[in-house]
């Protein structure tokens, strides 16, 4: 019996290894590749895509649905009301650190990835780097990716000249764009942009950590 405790000891010991070293090595690729991806975000900020051209109230609705804590977090967030188990930190590193990202131990180096960006580049950085990359759903053209394009190719603006709920569509679609229509009368869309106002008009609050569909405003 004590022959077995201590085989599984070791095993244990090996994996928690093994993910370190995999969330490791996220954290250094993103170091590796900071300085491509510093002249890629400064190139979207120069192009007037990132936070900025949002406007600070909107950019605020955006963070308090999509990551609260983010201005303050360091690539993860662990107990914020209705943050998640992904911050945008996490979200762009999905798709700048993989070619097709796979749930389960792909966290591991996804969250590793997130830590090195945030040791790399500045929250704006950062943040124009996701705008540039999030996924927004179906479009006039079939599959829409950055959330300027998308308000641009939908609504014929871009996202500051949109109406408020015009862009909370935009914010609300986030989650789950292969669910959602920006382009039609979704009903789902609508009640969750509706949450999302009833959230910010101080009627609800997020349940929990874990509450990112906001079930504590239906």
């Amino acid at each position: 019996m004590a022959r077995v405790f201590k085989f599984l000891i070791l095993v244990l010991a090996a994996l928690t290894a093994a993910l370190a070293a995999y969330g490791g090595k996220g954290y250094f690729d993103a170091k590796l590749a900071s300085d491509d991806l510093r002249i890629r975000a400064n190139q979207l900020i120069a192009e007037g895509r990132s936070g900025a051209y949002l406007g600070a109230e909107r950019l605020n609705w955006l963070l308090r649905v999509q990551d609260p804590a983010f201005r303050d977090h360091s690539g993860v967030d662990f107990s914020t009301a209705g943050a998640g188990a992904t911050t945008i930190s996490q979200s762009v590193s999905k798709r700048l650190a993989f070619k097709h990202f796979e749930p389960g131990i792909g966290k591991v180096r996804q969250t590793g990835y997130a830590l090195g960006l945030e040791q790399s580049l500045t929250k704006d950085q950062i943040l124009a780097l996701w705008l540039g990359s999030v996924e927004m759903g179906r479009g006039p053209d079939g599959w829409m990716t950055g959330f300027f394009e998308a308000s641009i190719k939908v609504f014929g603006v871009p996202p500051s000249e949109t109406t408020d709920t015009e862009y909370l569509r935009l914010v609300a679609v986030l989650i789950a764009p292969a669910s959602f229509d920006l382009r039609y009368g979704d009903e789902k869309l609508v009640a969750r942009t509706a949450r999302i106002e009833r959230m910010f008009a101080g009627e609800c609050a997020p349940l929990d950590h874990g509450d990112v569909w906001l079930e504590g405003c239906r």
